[in-house]
């Protein structure tokens, strides 16, 4: 048994990081320069530990990357087509994440570079990336449109049209207000606020607040969120 171990190859496990964010106005990934060739650039990643898990591994990365905890994080595929890092064979298992870009606007490492980039132009990326933000991308409009991870991307209070800007910006597309709004209330799952957005509209709009109770009970369940 000891001897079948032995004579197989020895491979590396990465972990790459999809970082999506949302600054108001449009939908963004966060990545680093490398210094392998100044126009290159990268999604964040590190390498599992001895005494790490999957999970384990991906949150300590992306707390490092980062300096955010208790963030949505899944796992989205494992790459490993035998040549996508000429270096070394190495196994990548990416994650998608989403942060409030303003939670993460003071935790910026020069050290690694990273800058936010649309995703709807990003600069050429390093080995597969960009085979994994595509995925990611399709994985997000997938989860998106039937569960209500997009407030994972707001901050804590939000109006109704800076949310329809979010699905806009996910989909790419530009949805009917009244249906959107409509479909949004619908899933009970906002509370209204008594504060309104100043400084935008004559009458503002009211500000809302997402029902943690209810947001977690329906996470994991199917709510067709997004109007067609």
């Amino acid at each position: 048994m000891l001897d079948q171990y032995k004579q197989q190859h020895p491979y590396l496990l990465a972990l790459d990081s999809i970082i999506f964010g949302f600054d108001g106005e449009s939908l963004k990934v966060l990545l680093v320069k490398r210094g392998v060739e100044e126009k290159t650039w990268s999604l964040m990643g590190g390498w599992l530990q001895p005494d790490e898990g999957l999970e384990k591994a991906a949150a300590r990365i992306l707390f490092e990357l980062t300096g955010l905890t208790n963030v949505y994080l899944e796992q989205l595929f494992a790459f490993g087509e035998p040549h996508r890092d000429p270096i070394i064979r190495t196994i990548s298992v990416a994650y998608f994440s989403l942060v409030k870009v303003a939670d993460y606007a003071s935790k910026i490492s020069e050290t690694f570079q990273a800058r936010w980039f649309s995703i709807y132009d990003l600069p050429p990326l390093l080995f597969d990336h960009g085979d994994m933000v595509d995925l990611a991308i399709k994985r997000l409009r997938y989860k998106a449109a039937q569960h209500p991870i997009g407030f994972e991307l707001l901050p804590e209070k939000f109006t109704i049209p800076q949310l329809k800007k979010l699905y806009d910006a996910i989909y790419n597309t530009d949805f009917d207000k009244r249906n959107f709004s409509r479909k949004i209330l619908s899933t009970n799952l906002l509370i209204k606020l008594d504060e309104k957005q100043k400084g935008f509209s004559k009458r503002g709009a009211y500000y809302y607040q997402v029902d943690m109770a209810k947001y977690q009970q329906t996470t994991d369940s199917f709510l067709n969120f997004i109007p067609s």
